[in-house]
């Protein structure tokens, strides 16, 4: 089963492209996908705090993968890197929840948004262009309104081995 995991991830990524983000004088390069397995929830938000330390304010971050792959989990890893103490659910019916950290923390849960425009229409363009850190859980459904720059985070969850494989796709700089 983990061979037909690692074979359906491996056909999600996309070809490298350069993106870079500069955060508290520090300068991270994430120049190409990235393939990482992790193997609990701990990993899992670990992984997500690593990368959000790099992340700068205005970084848009779009997360796939399917029911229970992990998405609200990884959001929570990366809420972790920007101070946020309070817990972080997945705001499926407020659609958006903001947190209060280093810059302003943004969840955005688009499982019950059918079109592009319905989340414009709720504000999902200023959050995302606003100066916070926009974490976007069922991103595939407002896929074309996403900014050039978004960091796409692909996550596939063997239940019976319990390892998931995140992909990690950078987007294009300015």
């Amino acid at each position: 089963m983990i061979s037909v995991i690692k074979k359906r991830a491996e056909s999600l990524l996309i070809p490298s492209q350069v993106c870079e983000y500069v955060k508290r004088k520090r300068k991270v390069i994430l120049n190409q996908t990235q393939k990482r397995t992790t193997t609990s929830p701990e990993e899992t938000r670990a992984l997500a705090r690593e990368l959000g330390e790099g992340l700068a304010p205005g970084a848009v971050v779009a997360l796939y993968g399917d029911l229970g792959a992990g998405k609200t989990c990884f959001v929570q890893g990366l809420a972790g890197a920007y101070g946020v103490h309070e817990p972080v659910t997945s705001p499926t019916f407020t659609l958006i929840n903001e947190y209060d950290g280093g810059p302003r923390f943004f969840h955005v849960d688009l499982y019950r948004v059918s079109s592009p425009e319905e989340a414009v229409g709720f504000g999902l363009e200023e959050t995302m262009n606003g100066d916070g850190i926009t974490a976007i859980e069922w991103a595939e459904r407002a896929e074309t309104i996403l900014p050039p720059h978004t960091l796409r985070v692909r996550l596939l969850h063997d239940v019976a081995e319990d390892v998931r494989v995140v992909c990690i796709e950078p987007g294009v700089s300015a």
